[in-house]
C-alpha cells in the first residue's frame, strides 16, 4: 500500500519563483547614464514626396511610375491603400514617397 499523501498546501506546480530583471538590490550598475538626446543627431531621413502617373502594372500590387521630372520607378502600394482595396489602373496621378537612399522604388501613398 502506497503511503498517504501529504496536504501540504501553497505553491506546488508552479516552478521556479520568478524575480525581476536587473542587477540584484543593493547593488550599483556599472553601465553609465545614458547620453543626453539630441535632437539633431536622432532626427529620421525624410521621405521625398513626389507626384507621378502610373504608366504600367505589374504582379504583386507593383507599378511603373513615370515622375513629373521625366523619370520612371518601381513603386508598391503602401499598407492603409492595400487595407482599404484602392484601385489602381494606368494614367491615374498618385503621391509617392521616395527614401532618399534608394531613387529607383517609392511607396504610392495617395491616389490623386
Amino acid at each position: 500500500m502506497p503511503p498517504p499523501r501529504s496536504k501540504k498546501k501553497g505553491n506546488r506546480n508552479r516552478g521556479p519563483s520568478r524575480r525581476p530583471s536587473g542587477p540584484p538590490r543593493g547593488v550599483v550598475s556599472s553601465r553609465p547614464p545614458p547620453p543626453p538626446e539630441d535632437p539633431d543627431l536622432k532626427q529620421k531621413e525624410e521621405a521625398i514626396e513626389l507626384e507621378g502617373v502610373i504608366s504600367a502594372v505589374l504582379a504583386g500590387t507593383m507599378f511603373r511610375v513615370k515622375l513629373k521630372n521625366g523619370h520612371e520607378v518601381l513603386a508598391h502600394i503602401s499598407g492603409k491603400m492595400r487595407k482599404k482595396f484602392i484601385r489602381l489602373v494606368i494614367g491615374d496621378g498618385v503621391k509617392l514617397e521616395m527614401s532618399p537612399y534608394d531613387m529607383d522604388k517609392a511607396r504610392i501613398v495617395y491616389r490623386l
